[in-house]
Formats: C-alpha cells, sequence, structure tokens
C-alpha cells in the first residue's frame, strides 16, 4: 500500500491509468481509508481554535463533507470527461476523482501541525481580538484546502494527458473539474457549518440556520475584518 501511495503521490500516468481499470475494489478501499483518515486528522484542526470539543465535532465531519464533494463531483466531473472527450469511462473517471481527493487527504493531514501551530499563535477566543484570530484561522483552511485540491487535481493530470493524447484537452478536463470541486464543495461545507465557531455561540455539530448567507460572504467578511485592524 505504501508503495501505492508513493506512486499516486508522484503522478506516474502509466501506473494510474492502469489502476483506474483494475477489475477488483481493493485499490478503492484503501484510498477510502486513507482518505477518511487523513482528512480526520486534518478536521480536528479546524475546530481546535473554539475548543477541544469543536475539534472533535470538525473530526467526523469533515471527512463526511469532503466525501459528499467527491460523491457529487464524481457524476459531474465523469459526465464532464466524457463530453469533453477525456477517453476515460464513467469508472474510471470515477476512481481518477477519488485518487484526487486521497491527494488531497494526505497532503492536509502532513499540513496538520502548521495549523495546530497556527492555532496556538493567534488571538485566542478569550481575547478581545478574538474575531481577528476567528478570521485568520478560517483564512488560513480557506487557503490551504484550495491548494491541497488543486494538488490533488494536477497530480492527476499526468493521467488526464495519458488518455486524451492532448494537453490542451487534458488542461479543459482539469479546469472543469477543479471549478466542479469549488462550487460543489464551498456550498456543501457552507450548509453542514460551523466549523471554526463562534466566539458568542456554543459549540454546535451543525448551524442552527444553514441555509442563511453563504461561503463567499463569510470568507469576505473575515478579509474585512483583517483589512479593518
Amino acid at each position: 500500500m505504501i508503495k501505492r501511495l508513493k506512486i499516486l503521490l508522484a503522478g506516474e500516468a502509466g501506473e494510474l491509468a492502469a489502476w483506474t481499470q483494475e477489475a477488483g475494489g481493493r485499490w478503492i478501499r484503501t484510498c477510502a481509508l486513507v482518505f477518511f483518515a487523513s482528512c480526520a486528522v486534518y478536521g480536528a484542526t479546524f475546530g481546535l481554535w473554539r475548543s477541544e470539543m469543536q475539534a472533535l465535532s470538525t473530526a467526523v465531519k469533515f471527512p463526511l463533507v469532503v466525501m459528499l464533494t467527491c460523491v457529487g463531483n464524481t457524476v459531474l466531473n465523469g459526465f464532464l470527461a466524457l463530453v469533453l472527450g477525456a477517453g476515460l469511462s464513467l469508472r474510471q473517471s470515477c476512481v481518477a476523482i477519488l485518487m484526487s481527493f486521497t491527494i488531497m487527504g494526505m497532503v492536509l493531514a502532513a499540513f496538520a501541525p502548521v495549523m495546530v501551530f497556527l492555532c496556538w499563535n493567534v488571538p485566542s477566543i478569550y481575547s478581545p481580538n478574538a474575531a481577528t484570530g476567528q478570521s485568520l484561522t478560517l483564512l488560513a483552511h480557506v487557503t490551504l484546502i484550495a491548494f491541497a485540491g488543486i494538488v490533488g487535481n494536477r497530480r492527476l493530470w499526468q493521467l488526464l494527458r495519458h488518455f486524451t493524447g492532448s494537453a490542451s484537452k487534458a488542461n479543459m478536463v482539469l479546469i472543469s473539474w477543479l471549478a466542479g470541486n469549488l462550487l460543489l464543495g464551498s456550498q456543501i461545507s457552507w450548509i453542514l457549518r460551523p466549523w471554526i465557531g463562534r466566539p458568542d455561540s456554543p459549540v454546535h455539530f451543525f448551524s442552527e440556520q444553514p441555509l442563511q448567507g453563504n461561503f463567499f460572504e463569510a470568507v469576505w467578511h473575515a478579509v474585512t475584518v483583517l483589512l479593518h485592524l
């Protein structure tokens, strides 16, 4: 398994192409297990700024959110690959997407110590500058998750290039997949909030008003808080 994960992280097209065609489900189960474990490790750092209970909540919830995004994008991106002539069957696209999310999870897990360090150094929830600490933490997570998602998809560019036989067509598929990940993932994460938690509210597993506002408004609000320091 370790050897395969190293090859996956390296994005070696020949090996990855063969794995998308395997009849058995052992590799799919391996990816799913690594994906869940990695996302749980990183997810705990999400709520650590608020409290240990919030960290436990997000350790459970973050893998769920990413898996829902993966499942939704499996259908959407699979059909996009067919429409754009990527040369992948729907099943191959599904396996490729799962592998990209597995890479994303491992990248995030590797950055978990960095986010723990950040939580210890930004203004705490009990500080007069708690809003600044919350905004810094939120924007750091958004930036890192976006980076990990791009890395996960970029590592599979070689695979797309292998199947399409064209760099331009591979780029089209990759961009469409990234757009789908962004739009679906951001909305699911917003509905299943809170993540970091608020200084003036108790710990909740789900928001009491899940459809109020949106992800992009929250990010812009965090940016404005920092701009007015």
